[in-house]
């Protein structure tokens, strides 16, 4: 009986262990979505703008869904003249993954 009760206890404790990793990576996962969609509008902000970005880094922050997301901008111009690449991180939460979205921006 108390072999079992043993055995059994074990089990619990890995299980109670794998939902505490599934709440963890569930909370990441959300927060990286909702990340690449400040990443994406940010970038949309940058398409549609008529004046291209200049070209070094840049900082900001902005609020979306309810939490403030820090950015940082890096452009750089490339081989052809007409273009410019534009590196973006978006970092939400502290020790959450950051997400990384680069693009192109034609310079008009």
């Amino acid at each position: 009986m108390l072999v079992a009760l043993a055995v059994f206890s074990l089990a619990a404790l890995a299980l109670v262990r794998l939902q505490g990793v599934t709440l963890r990576t569930t909370a990441d996962l959300d927060s990286k979505a909702l990340g690449q969609i400040v990443a994406r509008n940010l970038m949309v902000e940058v398409q549609s703008d008529p004046l291209p970005p200049s070209v070094g880094e840049d900082d900001g922050e902005v609020a979306n869904g309810g939490r403030t997301w820090r950015w940082h901008r890096i452009v750089k111009p490339t081989d052809d003249q007409r273009l410019l690449q534009v590196d973006l991180t978006v970092d939400g939460q502290p020790g959450a993954s950051p997400v990384v979205l680069s693009f192109v921006r034609v310079v008009e």
